[in-house]
């Protein structure tokens, strides 16, 4: 008996545009939700549902005495669910499309697991009153999110061969180093904003016990350190003479970078406004894609052509 995703898979095919197109829904969801969660701290809505799962202890929902910022939370909630809803379209087309792209459908379940677990934690952040470090986990479940989408993403557009360099590899290495001082300034921005203002609440937050102006120059010097390295990738891949969507992909990052930058240093002489804190939240996700893509363009894989299982193939009762 088949299970639904093979009885599916059994009636349906994606087209490849369709199977595209389902990776990056889940991909703008995951940006989507990162933003509005933003929202929901810039406008002290983290407790508008003062509970969780509930919204309330009697209620499922939000109620009209929570007002506000209970609407704003409990639509951040809700947005998990169209999120979910992104997730699993994306394992429906992997899991349909002929041949079976299998590689497609454990990202599409590792996208899955990461959901839920966020879930989960947003749960604990407002049981546990806002604690900063849970704040800080939620947005870093959040980064693997958008890694795992992105690269999914990435993927519907290639084969699934064995992966082939595009470039030498002392390029290659300097890849791996962006990637890991790129996620060296995420990790560092996530206690700028945990020791910061706007703790996510009108009510008396907890916060990281750091000193605000040194987390915040700390994390500009590893934001100075990312724009270094990007810009000796981007004349890299140039000496090289790198295939154009790989210098094209380098170009990218840096106009991000740059615009983050401006943000950035913006927001802190202007006593991080709301409107720019949240700006600078969709150029931290936009700049951690742009990375991604970077080192994702460094390798190729052919396509491989298999055959396509029948109907009776007993592989089309597996997920």
């Amino acid at each position: 008996m088949l299970n639904p995703l093979a009885h599916i898979a059994s009636r349906w095919t994606p087209s490849p545009r369709t199977l595209q197109r389902a990776a990056l829904a889940a991909l703008v969801m995951s940006v989507v939700i990162v933003v509005t969660g933003g929202a929901v701290r810039l406008t002290g809505s983290g407790l508008g549902c003062d509970t969780w799962p509930k919204c309330t202890d009697d209620s499922l929902i939000v109620t009209q005495e929570q007002g506000f910022h209970g609407a704003i939370e409990f639509g951040n909630r809700m947005l998990t669910y169209v999120l979910s809803a992104a997730v699993g379209w994306a394992i429906i087309t992997a899991r349909s499309a002929k041949p079976w792209r299998h590689s497609l459908t454990k990202l599409g379940w590792v996208q899955f697991v990461i959901v839920m677990a966020n879930a989960v934690l947003g749960g604990i952040t407002v049981l546990t009153g806002l604690n900063p470090y849970s704040v800080a986990g939620h947005f870093l479940l959040a980064t693997a999110l958008i890694t795992v989408t992105t690269v999914t993403w990435q993927r519907t557009r290639e084969g699934d061969g064995a992966p082939r360099p595009r470039v030498p590899g002392p390029v290659r290495k300097l890849s791996w180093a962006l990637l890991a001082t790129t996620l060296v300034l995420i990790a560092a921005g996530t206690v700028v904003t945990g020791s910061g203002p706007h703790a996510g609440d009108s009510s008396e937050i907890r916060r990281m016990p750091f000193d605000w102006d040194t987390t915040a120059h700390t994390h500009a010097v590893a934001a100075w350190l990312v724009c270094a390295l990007a810009v000796a990738m981007w004349l890299v891949l140039r000496v090289v003479d790198a295939p154009a969507d790989t210098r094209a992909r380098a170009r990218d990052l840096l106009v991000v970078l740059l615009a983050q930058g401006a943000i950035g240093y913006v927001q802190y002489a202007t006593q991080v406004p709301e409107a720019l804190v949240a700006a600078h939240m969709l150029g931290s996700c936009l700049v951690w894609i742009a990375v991604v893509r970077v080192a994702l363009s460094l390798r190729e894989r052919p396509a491989e052509q298999a055959e396509v299982p029948s109907q009776g193939d007993p592989q089309l009762s597996a997920v």
